[in-house]
Parts: C-alpha cells; structure tokens; sequence
C-alpha cells in the first residue's frame, strides 16, 4: 500500500462495558522501545479502550511491531503515513479516523509512558460530566513533573502562564498532550482549518473547543520525561508557539476561530 492506510481495523470490533467507545490516538516516529508495552497497558486499564497508532514512517519499525499486535488484538489499529509530517497532523487524521468509525471519546496519548496509562480511567470518569479532559502537569499552580531539568521545566511552566495570559484560555495546562474529548468537540471543529502542527496545536484545541462553549475541566496527572528513545521538541516548534498564541487572541477579538 502507499500513503496512509490502516490495518487490523475491519467493523467497530466487539461491544465493549458500557456501551461507549473510546479511541486512543498515539503518533509514533521511532517507539519501538515503548510501543508494544504502552499498547498492552492502556488497554488493561479499561475494556471500552482502543488504540490507533498514527505512524509517520518510523525506520525503526514500530509500524511492524504493532502489525504483529493487531494480528492478535482486535482492539488495536494503525494509521501508516509515508514520513513524518509532524504532531498536528497526525492528530487530525487520528480524528478523522475516528469520527468516520463513530467512537464515543477521543483520547490524545504520547508513545513514550510520558503520559502514564494509569490516569486513564480518571480521564474515563471525568467525561461523564464534562467535554474535554485535559491531563494537567500545573493545575492550581501545583507542579507534578519528574524527571525534568530546571530550566525546561521553568521554560513549560511560563509557556503556559504565557498562553493564559495572551490568549484568555482559562486553563493551566494549555499545552499538555494528554486529554480526551468527546466527539461532539471534534464533530464542532473544522479539522480542515487547524493551523498549529507542534505543541500549539494542544492550545489551538484547547481554545476552539473553549471558544464554542463546551466543558472543559483538568485533572491532575504525573508527568514522567521519556527513558527511552529521544524528545521530538525543537526551536521551530518553539517559535510556532510563541507566535501563534497572538493569532488565537485575534481570532478570539474577531470571533475568527
């Protein structure tokens, strides 16, 4: 096949406790290390849980080793994209993905136990009353981050002190990676017109959903750096933020978003 395709994917699979069914999207470029470990324990974690790994072409073969999952695991797909096409992307196609297969709830997840699978049946209870979780690493001023140098940790937490103040998002954690939405968030939004591709792109979300009135809550989580395998951060990603957090003040002046 070439270009996205999906595999191990065939119907909605079995009916899950509940009733509700929910997807989580994790981007992978080079996970071999953590995918088949991340995979097995988000999904002991509750049995209305699936998985679509978005794959940007990893040359480790991450896409083979979870191939070889969904073999054995209905409850596990994959996305393969050619090459890596960056953070936002691979979220919006993950929504798209999951939109068209009517889930319930629509996780984000990072491949790397950065996101500890363990929070997620808080996430699971905290979408009953609400439409979108997010994961925060701040919340009320309180820092739950392990493994963190000083200085990234004060350049994070400033980043968001600087979000809220320039953007009006009333939140701590705007740029944290770890939430779920419901899919009447994702149906609202114009997939087609989110600009962000790095981190921005978790406050782009954060503030369309905000903008068009839906409940947005955080819950706290732990936050442990990755141990293995490398950051995917950089200084373009960096400045894509610094600058588009004045673009949402704008759209939010001019009922643009």
């Amino acid at each position: 096949m070439t270009g996205s395709h999906e595999a191990g994917s065939v119907g909605q699979g079995p009916p899950r406790a509940g009733g509700e069914r929910a997807l989580i999207i994790v981007p992978t470029y080079n996970e071999r290390e953590n995918i088949a470990r991340l995979i097995e324990t988000a999904l002991a974690q509750d049995g209305r849980l699936e998985i679509l790994v978005v794959d940007d072409g990893s040359p480790d073969g991450t896409a083979e080793i979870v191939d070889r999952i969904i073999a054995a695991n209905g409850r596990v797909h994959i996305l393969r994209r050619p090459r890596k096409l960056g953070l936002g992307t691979a979220y919006i196609a993950g929504f798209r993905w999951a939109l068209e297969r009517g889930y319930d709830y629509v996780f984000e997840m990072d491949a790397d136990f950065s996101h500890d699978p363990a929070h997620l049946p808080d996430f699971l209870r905290a979408i009953e009353g609400n439409d979108l979780v997010l994961g925060s690493r701040y919340r009320e001023g309180k820092v739950t981050v392990v493994n963190w140098p000083i200085a990234r940790l004060i350049l994070s937490y400033f980043a968001n002190v600087y979000a809220r103040a320039v953007t009006g998002l009333p939140v701590w954690d705007a740029t944290g990676g770890f939430k779920c939405f419901r899919r009447e968030v994702l149906e609202s939004i114009d997939l087609s017109k989110v600009v962000s591709n790095g981190y921005m792109f978790q406050i782009e979300m954060s503030f369309r959903a905000w903008k068009r009135g839906f409940r947005i809550v955080e819950i706290p989580i732990v936050f442990v750096d990755r141990t293995e395998g490398q950051s995917k951060m950089s200084k373009s990603i960096m400045w894509e933020a610094m600058w588009m957090v004045w673009r949402l003040r704008w759209w939010g002046i001019t009922k643009r978003y």
